[in-house]
């Protein structure tokens, strides 16, 4: 039975979404501020994460930040009534996997629910140790990669995710929409601009070596040089 920390600091709402999930089979475990959330989290065992970002004591951004610090591949879905573009791109950022825009159905959460642990699952499954390239060293596990000088980087989901698929075409080309169904489940403009975010950000992690580069083409995907 799949376990979800759910954390919702709206009783009314928390209290409709939990036992509609419990009727779906979910095991569902329900918080109401992000604090005491992020003190139970080591210990719940929970499969999948679902918070709201505005939270008494710790908002969900900070939340999620803690709890990829003792679990970095746990899939962690933002509930929110932001839909602004910087404030979807801190979700991301702090840790999250996806977002969903309130009001939702609960048909909608489910499907993203289930979306998130077959990707991860997926990721999981594939991952090898570590993977050498060029001067660096990537542990998709761990989300770590080593640079040329022996530091290490910790990489976002999204990040991470991005290079894993990158590293299984070294020089061809990857598709754009690949990766978007993959991480994002969707190829909408909105999470394409994402997507170039992560983009050039990895370029900027990847340039101690000259040799290790991400092309763009046009229209198409990304030539990973390696």
């Amino acid at each position: 039975m799949t376990k979800i920390l759910y954390v919702e600091d709206e009783p009314a709402l928390g209290k409709i979404v939990k036992e509609s999930l419990q009727s779906r089979n979910y095991d569902v475990i329900m918080v109401e501020d992000g604090l005491s959330a992020l003190k139970i989290f080591p210990n719940s065992q929970a499969d999948i994460c679902v918070l709201d970002i505005m939270l008494p004591k710790m908002d969900g951004y900070t939340l999620a930040a803690g709890i990829r610090k003792h679990s970095p591949q746990i899939p962690i879905l933002f509930l929110t009534a932001k839909s602004q573009v910087e404030d979807v791109l801190k979700g991301f950022q702090s840790g999250g996997n996806d977002y969903l825009k309130k009001p939702f159905s609960l048909e909608e959460l489910i499907a993203r629910i289930e979306n998130l642990l077959i990707l991860t699952n997926s990721q999981k499954n594939n991952q090898k140790l570590e993977i050498p390239f060029g001067k660096f060293i990537f542990n998709p596990s761990r989300y770590e990669l080593k640079e040329p000088n022996g530091e290490i980087r910790r990489l976002s989901h999204k990040e991470a995710g991005i290079l894993t698929i990158l590293l299984e075409n070294p020089n061809q080309t990857t598709e754009r929409k690949k990766i978007l169904m993959q991480l994002w489940g969707d190829d909408s403009y909105f999470n394409s601009r994402n997507l170039d975010v992560y983009i050039t950000k990895l370029r900027d992690y990847l340039k101690a070596d000259r040799q290790v580069e991400i092309i763009t083409i046009k229209g198409i995907g990304y030539y990973f040089s390696i």
